[in-house]
């Protein structure tokens, strides 16, 4: 049981680190630095000596396959490793110490000593992926997003979840952010009451596209990669959105003749949430100037913008759970280490994970709605709703 520290204690605290961990890099440009978890809860008890048999695919342009740290983790045997480039898949292999590699995802599924797959690959093919993955009756945890511009996809991936019955997890890196990480413990123990308001941002600015398999991050619609921020709202209540509104627009240097026909850059959505208020998230690859993902939001009790400023005088404990002592926390204000361990938890528990199935996709879904809206002009849309 964690002690519930006075307020003061808490902001003292909290206050000398969550800007900083408000922010982020893009995981495909950087990988992943070697970090610690100072606020971390001081010791990791394991719960079973069990190793979990992983596979992993997907080195690309950062090595993002082994920058979770599966490899290091007590409860983890890497048994193989894939990629379709072959100096990258012998990259992947060193960075996991494993010997075993395959071609390709489509083979790997094929080992029958796998148990679970970390899938890394491009962000059209994350659905099509992980539906192989699960038909071999495999757990899946998937990099972001869940889908990319479907709507028919994200339905299927859906259903084999929920036919399966395996572990699906996606690797949200703003769920374990300093700040969100206390939004959520702190919403849960009723420090905000219902959210009248909440925004999130994810703003890069791309002049000339990142490399990319066959091209995908060429020009997309902003809001088809909306989960760092969409996080902002559906990571902290576990709530949905329920109808959008978003307009879009373009610097002048934007392409407008790309392989998406997207003539967008900037995508900013005024979205209703499921407890009635409303949302502000906004996906920007075209304007300069501060660089990440973060979000603030605002409670009937409280509110948070770096701290927590509001009614309660007694707040839960908001440190991030341990980890074992061979894994680092990583990139992304300290998130990977934390998402890894989650879904290796998940499975050695039997439990759902943090980024279950139905948030994976509100987050996702709800970002594709909102390129749609852009489209018409802002026009009121509703949004699928996802409910396990």
């Amino acid at each position: 049981m964690h002690a519930f520290p006075s307020r003061r204690a808490f902001l003292a605290t909290l206050g000398a680190t969550a800007a900083a961990a408000g922010l982020s890099a893009e995981e495909k440009q950087q990988p992943a630095e070697k970090t610690t978890d100072s606020t971390a809860a001081p010791k990791w008890q394991p719960v079973s000596d069990r190793k979990v048999r992983v596979g992993l695919v997907g080195f690309g342009l950062s090595g993002f396959a082994a920058a979770f740290g599966f490899q290091d983790h007590p409860n983890v045997e890497v048994v193989a490793v894939s990629d379709l480039f072959p100096d990258r898949c012998a990259k992947l292999a060193k960075a996991c110490r494993c010997e075993k590699t395959y071609p390709s995802l489509e083979e790997m599924v094929k080992d029958d000593r796998i148990e679970a797959i970390f899938v890394a690959t491009d962000a059209p093919s994350h659905p099509r992926h992980c539906i192989d993955v699960l038909r071999h009756g495999k757990h899946v945890a998937c990099a972001v997003p869940a889908t990319y511009g479907s709507l028919e996809e994200a339905d299927m991936l859906f259903e084999a979840v929920q036919q399966t019955g395996l572990t699906y997890m996606m690797f949200e890196t703003s769920y374990f952010h300093e700040d969100l990480h206390a939004m959520r413990q702190i919403y849960r123990a009723g420090g905000f009451g219902k959210l009248a308001y909440s925004e999130g941002e994810y703003f890069h600015y791309f002049r000339k596209s990142l490399p990319s398999y066959k091209g995908w991050r060429d020009r997309g619609p902003p809001q088809w990669y909306p989960t760092h921020s969409n996080a902002y709202y559906i990571g902290v209540t576990g709530g949905s959105f329920t109808e959008v509104s978003c307009l879009g627009s373009a610097a002048p240097w934007w392409p407008k003749n790309n392989r998406y026909q997207n003539p967008f850059g900037t995508e900013i959505a005024l979205f209703r949430t499921s407890e009635g208020g409303m949302s502000r998230m906004g996906v920007s690859w075209d304007t300069p100037g501060h660089a990440g993902d973060k979000g603030r939001i605002r409670g009937q009790r409280g509110s948070f913008a770096g701290q927590y400023q509001g009614l309660e005088e007694t707040l839960p404990d908001t440190r991030r759970p341990p980890l074992p002592p061979t894994v680092q926390s990583g990139a992304h204000g300290g998130s990977h280490g934390q998402l890894m361990n989650e879904f290796i938890m998940a499975i050695l528990e039997d439990r759902p994970p943090l980024v279950d199935i139905a948030q994976a996709l509100n987050m996702t879904v709800a970002g594709i709605v909102a390129h749609q809206s852009a489209l018409k002009d802002g026009e009121s849309m509703k949004i699928p709703q996802y409910r396990i």
